[in-house]
C-alpha cells in the first residue's frame, strides 16, 4: 500500500515543536542509531519491532505521528505496516535526521556510531575489492564481486537492504534493547 502523503519538512516540525502542537516522533532506526542522536522527545521503535507490534502500538497513536529514519526509506516502509494497520494521520519526516540535522534542527547526542549506510559501503566495497585482487591468482573469486552488485542493485530497485538488516543486529549497532511495553507505557503517559 502506498500512500499519498504530502512531504513533512525539518522546518515544518519545528515550527509544531515549538508552538507545543507536536505530533509524537517515532524514530523507526535501530537502537543505536537512536542512541547516537535524535530529536528531542522522540520514542524509538526500531522498524522490525514496528512491523511486529504495529497493531498494538497504533492502540495508543490516535494523535498525529511523525515517522523518522536516518533519510525517509524506512520511514516511508513504516508509514505503510501502519497504515495497513488502520492508523491514519501519518506523516514522514523529508529527508529524515540527514536533513533535520542540515537545517540545524536540535539533536540529542550519545554515542557515536557509523551509520548503517556507511557501514554497507565500507563491506561491500572491501568484498568487491579484495574478491577483484584475488581474483587475478583464483580463478572465479571475481564472482563474489558479481553477487555483491547483484545485491545492491536489487536493494536499491527494492528499497531494502539484506547487507544493512544484517549489520544492524551486530553488537556495534546494538544501543539499549528496545521495550515495545514500555514505549507504549511511555506514550499512554505522554513522557
Amino acid at each position: 500500500m502506498t500512500t499519498d502523503t504530502p512531504a513533512f519538512t525539518p522546518a515544518a516540525l519545528q515550527h509544531l515543536l515549538k508552538t507545543g502542537d507536536g505530533p509524537r516522533l517515532l524514530d523507526v532506526r535501530t537502537s543505536g542509531e537512536f542512541e547516537a542522536g535524535h530529536i528531542p522527545g522522540a520514542y524509538n521503535v526500531p522498524l522490525d519491532t514496528l512491523r511486529e507490534h504495529r497493531m498494538e502500538l497504533g492502540r495508543h497513536l490516535d494523535e498525529d505521528v511523525v515517522l523518522v529514519c536516518r533519510s525517509g526509506a524506512r520511514a516511508t516502509q513504516a508509514e505503510e505496516a501502519l497504515a495497513d494497520a488502520g492508523l491514519p494521520n501519518l506523516r514522514v519526516l523529508d529527508g529524515g535526521m540527514m536533513a533535520w540535522e542540515a537545517a540545524g534542527a536540535p539533536v540529542n547526542r550519545g554515542r557515536r556510531r557509523w551509520e548503517l549506510e556507511r557501514q554497507v559501503r565500507l563491506v561491500a566495497g572491501s568484498i568487491v575489492l579484495v574478491s577483484g585482487v584475488v581474483g587475478f591468482f583464483v580463478h572465479g573469486v571475481h564472482l563474489i564481486g558479481t553477487a555483491v552488485g547483484a545485491g545492491l542493485t536489487f536493494a536499491a530497485l527494492s528499497n531494502t537492504c539484506a547487507m544493512g538488516m544484517l549489520l544492524s543486529k551486530l553488537p556495534y549497532n546494538r544501543g539499549p534493547r528496545t521495550d515495545v511495553r514500555t514505549v507504549i507505557s511511555s506514550l499512554r503517559n505522554g513522557s
